[in-house]
């Protein structure tokens, strides 16, 4: 049986999902136009910081916090009529969950490309702990 790579999978998402730079999701946020999710580990948050107003949304629970059937769900959590906006580390696991969103039937959704990395060189504001 042939598994399909991460990598394939990450290149196959690109494809189908929206990729916006740290600027553009910065002027979006300062809008109130998107909702900014950190999908990064809670650990990865601790050590780098994290970015004021951002929602986190661990990666492994970001289907069932956003999907109102789910015992999970946080209702009133994010506006679900806004673009969700997600970041990871670097860019990859944000692309999967962006278009795991897509496939949930969520219309308006992007990730940060370079994820963090790219966050920490733009005007969004870090804190840390």
């Amino acid at each position: 049986m042939a598994i399909k790579s991460s990598q394939t999978l990450v290149s196959e998402a690109l494809k189908e999902i929206k990729t916006i730079s740290s600027n553009e999701a910065n002027e979006m946020f300062n809008n109130n136009q998107c909702n900014l999710i950190d999908i990064r580990d809670i650990r990865e948050l601790q050590k780098e910081g994290k970015v004021d107003g951002a929602n986190h949304i661990p990666r492994g629970m970001l289907e069932f916090w956003l999907d109102p059937e789910s015992v999970y769900f946080k209702d009133g959590k994010l506006d679900l009529k806004k673009e969700m906006v997600l970041f990871c580390a670097g860019g990859l696991r944000s692309a999967l969950a962006a278009k795991s969103l897509k496939d949930m039937g969520f219309e308006k959704v992007s990730h940060i490309d370079g994820g963090f990395g790219s966050i920490r060189q733009s005007k969004f504001k870090i804190s840390q702990k």
